[in-house]
């Protein structure tokens, strides 16, 4: 805003005229004391423009310029809590050697698959017997770089029908070792819901194999099992190609791309899913 030759009050010097501006200095003339000032803070207390017209378009810049300026705060200020939880995570993990297969899948029950996508967690369930008999199962396995895979059967289903429902990355700042209550919290970011249609052809076993016995679909009992991670980057990969919705697709990508950056996995050579079913 150009505001050579207006008018000014100045609270100490008086009355004064602008014959100069140059970015974020302006230059006054008080009869012929020359001052410079910060444009435009020196408006927000020291200095009044005397007419009221420019005042009002002028007090509409510096509203702009505020606004402006605390959107970049708030961004400086996300970006300092991502570089804390980037920082957090990184302290977790230091001193835990990447298991290769720190991956959970759950078993949802019919209760589960009813809020498992509101709530975004899901419980290890407990200890079935022994001196630690109903205290919550903790999956020691877990760390920032696990993912946690829903899945669902039917009980009159055979096991080869088991789907995948969704998944989740878990809280960056989670540990299952130091978890006390068994429930497994997703990161705020990383979920994925998947529709009927697309459960139905995202089925667990076409992953899932026992390299003693590759042919064998059982489930047997338990809670949850754990998984391996490369078998969890080929089911977002699959997911990818499912996805028709460009806006869905590229938040897979980054989904995968951080999951493969969290546990060491070449994004580019991630090999063909070879589970049971594809034996």
């Amino acid at each position: 805003m150009n505001l050579i030759n207006e008018e000014i009050t100045h609270k100490v010097f008086g009355e004064g005229n602008i014959v100069d501006q140059d970015g974020s200095i302006i230059t006054v003339d008080f009869n012929e004391d020359i001052k410079k000032f910060v444009y435009p803070d020196v408006f927000a207390e020291f200095i009044t423009l005397n007419d009221r017209d420019t005042a009002k378009a002028l007090e509409k810049v510096i509203a702009k310029r505020e606004l402006k300026e605390e959107a970049l705060e708030r961004k400086r200020e996300e970006e300092k809590e991502r570089l804390e939880l980037e920082r957090q995570r990184r302290e977790l993990l230091k001193n835990h050697r990447i298991h290769e297969s720190s991956q959970i899948v759950f078993w949802l029950d019919e209760e589960e698959q009813q809020y498992v996508f509101t709530d975004w967690q899901v419980s290890t369930g407990v200890v079935q017997s022994g001196k630690n008999k109903g205290q919550p199962n903790r999956a020691a396995r877990l760390r920032p770089n696990s993912a946690g895979l829903l899945t669902i059967r039917e009980l009159d289903q055979p096991e080869t029908e088991r789907q995948i429902i969704g998944l989740y990355m878990v809280d960056e700042t989670f540990s299952g070792s130091l978890s006390e209550d068994g429930l497994v919290p997703s990161h705020e970011e990383f979920r994925i819901q998947l529709t009927d249609q697309e459960a139905e052809k995202m089925l667990f076993w076409n992953y899932y194999i026992n390299s003693n016995y590759p042919h064998r679909t059982t489930w047997n009992s338990g809670k949850f099992r754990y998984f391996d991670n490369i078998w969890t980057a080929q089911i977002l990969k699959d997911i990818i190609a499912l996805k028709t919705d460009e806006e869905e697709i590229q938040k897979i990508e980054k989904f995968l791309e951080y999951f493969c950056q969290v546990n060491a996995l070449d994004m580019d050579n991630i090999p063909e899913a070879n589970g049971a079913l594809k034996q």
